[in-house]
């Protein structure tokens, strides 16, 4: 069965690889602001409605292909983040964590076609330590641009362990997908042996 991931996200083919998923790779290309700006539920239905339709997006073009579509979402003090758009607004969003609470959700759907077959999402919760201005340049300094891609700054395999005084939750979802209940739809699908 031919199965495809519909990302651009190194964490998430490094993460199916690993696992020994058989799988192709292909660019959603959607517009995520516009998915954002039109939902209004919470951030599990936000993180699934996004993974759908970018599952959606490369099913159109392959609609016999099973499509991983997937996403990820950070709040913070009820605020959500979006991935930065430079360095700069990178700080300011650490700036802004210091201190605080993030609630990461990530979500993943399995379709083929138009037909949702699978999704599910799930949240961990991370506390970030007191961030001085100095630590923020020196962590970027080390770690730009590689955290360009991470909703949360961080990558939690790399020097971004060193944000957080806690963490809470599956460690796959903090990477940014729900590889366990993943692995479980795909077996139920044949994709994966038993």
């Amino acid at each position: 069965m031919d199965l495809l991931l519909a990302s651009t996200s190194p964490i998430r083919r490094t993460l199916l690889t690993n696992a020994g998923v058989p799988f192709r790779w292909e660019a959603p290309k959607v517009d995520e602001d516009r998915v954002k700006a039109h939902h209004r539920g919470s951030d599990s239905d936000l993180a699934v409605a996004l993974a759908k339709t970018k599952a959606l997006a490369v099913s159109a073009r392959h609609p016999a292909s099973l499509v991983i579509g997937s996403d990820s979402l950070v709040s913070v003090a009820g605020r959500r983040f979006s991935k930065p758009a430079d360095r700069a607004e990178a700080a300011e969003h650490l700036q802004f964590f210091s201190g605080r609470e993030m609630v990461l959700t990530s979500a993943a759907a399995l379709l083929r076609g138009n037909d949702v077959q699978w999704q599910h999402a799930s949240t961990a919760t991370m506390q970030f330590r007191a961030l001085t201005a100095e630590f923020i340049e020196a962590y970027l300094s080390a770690e730009w641009p590689e955290v360009a891609y991470c909703v949360g700054v961080f990558r939690l395999e790399a020097r971004g362990v060193q944000l957080f005084n806690r963490i809470e939750g599956d460690h796959f979802t903090i990477l940014g997908l729900p590889l366990l209940p993943l692995l479980a739809a795909l077996r139920e699908r044949g994709v994966m042996p038993t």
